[in-house]
């Protein structure tokens, strides 16, 4: 799958001048840097929190194509901090990605935005960011992580990775070959029981702050001064305290990925059902072959509620509720049980 625009895009009308102009005006941009954000390419992993503000500032800063890669729907508890969503998205449960397609759509009809309703895996990840300029980290679980920083290492592709939850947040940019990356500071995921928004809440102003460090970074690369990009990891605690950098780690000659070149999370084998941050509810992405929803859609009706668009099927038989997605995809919420979450899966849906 091509991230490429369906026009040519790389130079100035009179119209883009003056809608990016007090851009332009900033010196560290200039009319070279807006040349080159607008024949530039980002990818987007995750449109939550962190993800819709990437995106709305990308957009409106000209990049020239952005794809927004996202699994999940637009729910009411999302309005408080994920700033492209509508309470009418809400009501019709419609994909996020779908619904920033939309939005982005109508703030800057100059660029070129798709929005991809998947799950990102081994298996598309090279079809979904192999033409990607950057990558920006909008995920909520270390093993989606993981497959980017494999991903961007083994292609030499820079993404930057971000995180926040409660009052508490950071960033860090990857550039492979240059500096540390994610598994050069976490070698493995983080043990034991990890706070989440679920568990811990969190408050839109972090999510805004790690995502504007996380898009400052991003068009220091895109503009053409990569140079400007600082290897530092930056935290910060809206709530308890300020914000504070430190260098980033030098690169590890150990480290499994850009030392040894081992990338284990491209290979297939690794998906499994996923607890979803934020909510009492674990994905479950086990079928290759597409559903027919409609087909679905009559099999469930006498067993629960069923509603349903071209986009998803929720099935509600209490106490769970199941939206399942037509690339055989299912999110079950009510549970944070995976093994629970693929028998109801398996009983529902099929093997």
């Amino acid at each position: 799958m091509s991230l490429d625009p369906p026009v040519t895009i790389g130079f100035m009308e009179p119209a883009d001048r003056e809608r990016y102009s007090r851009q332009i005006m900033f010196a560290g941009i200039g009319d070279a840097g807006q040349e080159a954000l607008l024949r530039s390419r980002a990818a987007i992993v995750g449109c939550g929190a962190l993800g819709s503000f990437h995106a709305a500032a990308l957009v409106r800063a000209g990049v020239g194509s952005v794809t927004i890669i996202d699994r999940d729907y637009v729910e009411p508890s999302n309005l408080q901090r994920q700033w492209l969503f509508e309470e009418s998205d809400a009501c019709h449960a419609l994909p996020k990605a779908v619904a920033a397609e939309r939005r982005l759509a109508a703030i800057n009809s100059s660029v070129f935005v798709r929005g991809i309703v998947a799950d990102l895996t081994a298996s598309n990840v090279a079809e979904l960011l192999a033409e990607a300029d950057l990558i920006l980290d909008g995920t909520d679980n270390f093993d989606t992580r993981y497959l980017i920083n494999d991903f961007s290492v083994s292609r030499g592709i820079p993404w930057v990775y971000g995180a926040a939850v409660g009052s508490y947040g950071l960033s860090m940019p990857v550039l492979p070959g240059q500096t540390a990356c994610l598994r050069c500071v976490y070698p493995d995921p983080p043990a034991g029981v990890q706070p989440t928004c679920e568990t811990a809440g969190v408050l839109n102003i972090i999510v805004s702050l790690v995502a504007s460090y996380q898009v400052a970074d991003a068009l220091k690369i895109l503009c053409g001064r990569p140079e400007l990009v600082e290897a530092r990891i930056t935290r910060a605690d809206l709530w308890r305290g300020g914000t504070r950098q430190s260098d980033a780690p030098p690169r590890d000659p150990d480290c499994p990925a850009c030392g040894r070149r081992e990338f284990p999370y491209l290979e297939e084998s690794r998906r499994s059902p996923v607890s979803l941050c934020g909510r009492n509810a674990v994905q479950i992405h086990d079928r290759e072959r597409p559903l027919d929803l409609r087909e679905l859609s009559a099999r469930l009706r006498p067993l629960g509620e069923v509603r349903a668009n071209e986009f998803a099927l929720r099935f509600l038989v209490a106490p769970y509720e199941m939206t399942v997605f037509p690339d055989g995809r299912a999110i079950i919420k009510g549970t944070s049980d995976p093994g629970l979450a693929r028998s109801l899966y398996a009983r529902y849906v099929g093997q």
